[in-house]
């Protein structure tokens, strides 16, 4: 090992973040609680039973039709339990917002279940209870969807499509409902404004995306002050169209069996003209910058680091996703060993990248003792540096390949996850067989790979670091790091620590 890296001072950085494919928003790792285990005193079997035949695996393909109205349909059969699940993917989400109402199809999608022509929110509640059927619906700031599911029994799968098609296409917004949403959310995002993992998140969102939907970690205010029924049903109108969803369905039922239930619930579903839905470029940072949230008399210091990445399609993302294996993704990845197991600075400490049709984040994240801020810094510019300047070894990069095909093989056992791949191909128009190569694309990696994407993507020039604690004792450590900028909760710039 080059001890020469450890002594570098060069400012920067670790990568965090994200955008995760499903809701498609951007957000960083998730920072580690004490239920947290240690992995000291185990001796760590580092060879994953992984059977060389899921390399030659070819997964069940979804039969496709369409119905009367264009609605396209996906269907997974699965006879194993009479159960079933849907997703109605509408292709417009928050980056279908409008520039001066951010949030709205966020907020749309929240509400759809508080009210149709047909039922009150207590009535939709206490048939989803009634039917044993579970029902969500979201969409998120800067995701390109908003997704509407259910599941529920085979048994009972009219009654559930019954209420789901009159959730989805006639919800009437009602005003008393929009009204306690709004109370309810600005009353959780000042409670929110508490939480330090938050503040870090929004202020690295912003810092690496700027205006961008992604810079937007959550709703302006002033959006949900301003949101009304007439503004979501205008949304709802535009966006909610046969024309511009598609619907995919795991469980226990045949296509014949299924078509005529949809086109009786949702065949007279009329598509109309959808606004276009523009994917805005980003542009990266121009500069390294230090952002130092001050959160007074805070015993922990919360790190966010990282750069923007790649987007879901480019060449490079089985490299990079092997890279971040090694680097931090997982209890057995370099950040966790060193920071929490050999250092004791913290319960965890974890790399993950995102990816979206706008370039996601790679990137790192950790909560940390105060006094050991500095130490944590230096680690993390330790950790990145051996992944840039250091070949990893062969025994390291087999573990993070079996690690990584072998979560893909478990995941393959749970009909939901078959169809959320089956989504994500859809949306991202990735190749037929992209599922079926997708150990092989991992095993093809190189060493030479995940360097080189070191190498290409941690942009050190460019690196955004954030740090969330009290700037009074630990304001002189960042500022070595770059320009320093302090602030206060709200974003707003503190003039006397500056």
């Amino acid at each position: 090992m080059n001890t020469r890296l450890r002594s570098l001072s060069l400012g920067v950085v670790l990568v965090l973040s994200g955008s995760w494919v499903r809701a498609q928003a951007p957000s960083g790792p998730q920072l580690p609680g004490p239920a947290t285990q240690s992995l000291k005193g185990v001796v760590l079997k580092r060879k994953a039973p992984i059977n060389r035949e899921i390399l030659r695996v070819r997964l069940p393909r979804p039969q496709e039709a369409r119905l009367k109205n264009g609605l396209e349909v996906l269907l997974l059969e699965d006879h194993r339990i009479p159960t079933f699940s849907m997703q109605m993917v509408i292709l417009s989400g928050g980056l279908a917002d409008p520039p001066d109402h951010r949030g709205l199809a966020q907020f749309t999608a929240a509400l759809l279940r508080e009210g149709t022509k047909r039922r009150t929110s207590q009535q939709i509640a206490e048939r989803l209870e009634a039917l044993g059927a579970s029902f969500t619906a979201a969409s998120g700031l800067s995701s390109l969807t908003s997704v509407v599911s259910v599941s529920g029994l085979v048994e009972s799968m009219d009654e559930v499509l019954d209420l789901f098609a009159d959730i989805i296409r006639n919800p009437t917004f009602p005003p008393e409902e929009v009204e306690r949403y709004k109370t309810r959310t600005l009353a959780q995002l000042q409670l929110q404004r508490t939480i330090p993992q938050l503040l870090a998140q929004e202020r690295f969102n912003r810092a690496l995306y700027g205006e961008h939907p992604a810079g937007w970690t959550i709703p302006p205010v002033d959006s949900i002050r301003r949101l009304t029924s007439d503004a979501l049903a205008r949304f709802h109108a535009a966006h909610y169209r046969p024309n511009n969803a598609f619907l995919a369905v795991v469980g226990d039922v045949t296509l014949r069996e299924l078509l005529p239930k949809l086109e009786r619930f949702f065949g007279d579903w009329e598509p109309a003209e959808v606004p276009p839905m523009t994917i805005p470029s980003v542009t990266p940072p121009s500069a390294r910058k230090v952002y130092l949230v001050h959160r007074p008399e805070s015993v922990q210091t919360v790190l966010q680091l990282g750069v923007l990445g790649i987007t879901r399609t480019d060449p490079d993302y089985f490299a990079v996703l092997v890279a971040n294996r090694i680097f931090g993704d997982g209890p057995a990845a370099r950040l966790f060993l060193n920071l929490r197991e050999d250092k004791g600075y913290t319960y965890g400490a974890y790399s993950t990248f995102t990816s979206s049709k706008f370039p996601g984040v790679w990137g790192a994240g950790a909560a940390v003792r105060t006094e050991v801020t500095e130490g944590a810094m230096r680690e993390f510019l330790y950790e990145l540096q051996r992944l840039r300047e250091e070949p990893v070894s062969a025994e390291e990069l087999e573990n993070a390949k079996r690690a990584l095909v072998g979560s893909f093989a478990l995941s393959l056992e749970r009909p939901e996850e078959l169809l959320q791949n089956i989504i994500t191909q859809k949306i991202y128009n990735l190749p037929a067989d992209y599922w079926d190569t997708y150990p092989q694309k991992v095993f093809a990696v190189t060493a030479e790979d995940v360097q080189r994407v070191a190498r290409k993507y941690f942009d050190l020039e460019r690196m955004q670091i954030v740090a969330v604690g009290d700037a009074r004792r630990i304001r002189e450590v960042l500022a070595q790091y770059g320009p320093l900028e302090v602030l206060d909760a709200e974003g707003r710039p503190l003039s006397v620590l500056n």
